[in-house]
């Protein structure tokens, strides 16, 4: 059936080998190196969920075109329960990792489908690319291929545009067209997940409507495996340790990769637009991608700071500190948020509407607020388990020395108040993992700017929010008559329409 299995995911990526580099090597079988293998067997378990009996029809549906059963991140929602049946699809992918990978195959799942609904916005720019884009999403969809994506040039000189870089093929561009598509050649970052069947090349959504931006007007998708196209990974932050010692890092890191395109042969059947500044830099908000990708993170978001809770309330109660008040206080801080993650999810949901290419669209303001609000509140509640865990987090022996002739000095001086000492190395060691690793301290990076620059995202929310309405409120306020003076000018009139007596 459509919906993979764990496995056929993993022989996919071993079947379709990319050019992907870590530490100046070339990999030669991504599910086994050590950057990799961890986190393609996390995501190979979201995969078997689909096959869950008991999730069955929690994590599929049936396709329109197929008959066959597919994942249901991939549905186009017509109403508000299939936006509660996606949203609980989501956050039961989001938990399994508690909500730190955030780049599960749900997100770009979302954004696909609502390019594809959309297509016709794609049809403007060329009529082709309106029946590529239905077409790709049928593709992704009835193969369940997992998909990453880039849309940001190089940061060598941020004062001048992608074509006035020292050199015009430093970012991502189209240097020809030919009768088979077109070529690219040049960088794009920031591709999170690189280990995907296909990644998506979106348009970047700051160019400015010159000739000389034209160039770099596109979107497209190709297969990993495309020739030309070649990955270059960061460091890896899964140290190579046990799920005890590195209780997050050794699960889900993603990685994060420069992509570049070396001359790469796009086919015109995977162009979905092309030169067109103005439709690149609105497709995302004019085809509502954005709103839906929103509702994915948002719901992974409410995940997350579930799990910061969890770690958080577990701390407090192994070393005895819930009577001191500012402990108090800083628990129901997190509870602040989470509860205001769910609401902003519960009102985009209760205020959806129909959008104009016939989706459900969640409502915008309340997803918007969610996302921009969580690029400082997860980096505080990362501070506030840094506070409560304190030095604890550092006296943290590894699995090796448990499993040593220390076990019994370890069982010893490492207890806690309401736990024995091993249970309490691995809570502490969890903190840790989420607040002062390499792996945390990239998620808080991951977090401040999810969507961008926090500072541009103000903007654009002050930009496009309409005030027009509680500003004509405080207007009418304002010129209201005072009531007093009301009450006594009535009186007046009243006393005017009374008969006089002679």
């Amino acid at each position: 059936m459509p919906a993979r299995t764990g496995a056929e995911y993993i022989e996919g990526l071993r079947a379709r080998p990319q050019d992907l580099w870590v530490e100046g090597r070339r990999v030669e079988d991504v599910t086994t190196h050590p950057a990799f293998r961890n986190v393609i067997r996390s995501l190979a378990a979201l995969y078997a969920m689909q096959h869950d009996p008991a999730l069955r029809e929690e994590m599929t549906y049936v396709s329109p075109s197929s008959g066959q059963r597919v994942g249901l991140s991939f549905l186009v929602p017509r109403s508000r329960e299939d936006l509660g049946r996606v949203r609980a699809m989501m956050k039961r992918w989001a938990d399994y990792s508690g909500g730190m990978m955030g780049r599960t195959p749900d997100y770009l799942n979302r954004s696909l489908m609502a390019y594809a609904t959309a297509a016709d916005y794609c049809a403007e720019n060329d009529p082709r690319f309106g029946e590529n884009i239905r077409r790709y999403y049928e593709y992704v969809r009835e193969h369940d291929l997992m998909l990453t994506h880039t849309l940001i040039n190089p940061q060598a000189n941020r004062s001048v545009g992608p074509g006035g870089q020292a050199d015009p093929t430093l970012a991502a561009r189209v240097i020809r067209e030919t009768d088979g598509g077109i070529v690219i050649r040049g960088a794009r970052m920031l591709a999170t997940l690189p280990i995907a069947d296909e990644i998506m090349v979106f348009p970047s959504t700051l160019l400015k409507a010159t000739d000389e931006d034209r160039p770099y007007a596109f979107a497209f998708a190709i297969p990993c495996a495309t020739k030309g196209l070649r990955f270059i990974c960061r460091e890896t932050f899964d140290q190579g340790g046990t799920p005890f010692d590195h209780p997050l890092g050794a699960r889900f890191e993603e990685m994060d990769a420069v992509v570049l395109f070396d001359d790469v042969l796009v086919p015109w059947e995977r162009v979905f637009l092309l030169r067109d500044v103005e439709r690149c830099n609105k497709a995302f908000g004019a085809t509502n991608a954005v709103v839906h990708m929103a509702h994915q993170v948002v719901t992974k978001n409410v995940a997350k700071t579930e799990f910061v809770l969890g770690v958080a309330s577990l701390l407090v109660d192994a070393i005895a500190i819930e009577q001191f008040q500012h402990v108090q206080g800083k628990i129901a801080e997190i509870i602040y948020y989470l509860e205001t993650m769910k609401a902003f999810l519960r009102a985009s949901e209760a205020e959806a509407q129909v959008d104009k290419w016939g989706m459900m669209t969640p409502a915008w303001p309340p997803l918007d607020a969610a996302r921009n609000m969580f690029t400082w509140m997860y980096p505080r509640m990362i501070e506030i388990i840094q506070l409560l865990g304190a030095s604890g987090m550092m006296a943290r022996p590894t699995q090796a020395d448990v499993e040593s002739p220390l076990r019994e000095t370890i069982e010893k001086y490492y207890q806690a108040a309401r736990q024995p000492a091993v249970d309490r190395i691995k809570l502490f060691r969890l903190a840790w993992d989420l607040a002062l690793s390499s792996f945390g301290s990239r998620q808080v990076i991951y977090e401040r700017f999810f969507f961008g620059d926090p500072v541009r995202m103000q903007m654009a929310t002050f930009a496009n929010y309409d005030r027009r309405e509680v500003m004509e409120r405080v207007r009418v306020f304002l010129n209201r008559p005072d009531a007093a003076t009301s009450l006594e000018s009535a009186a007046a009139r009243s006393r005017e329409l009374l008969p006089t007596s002679e």
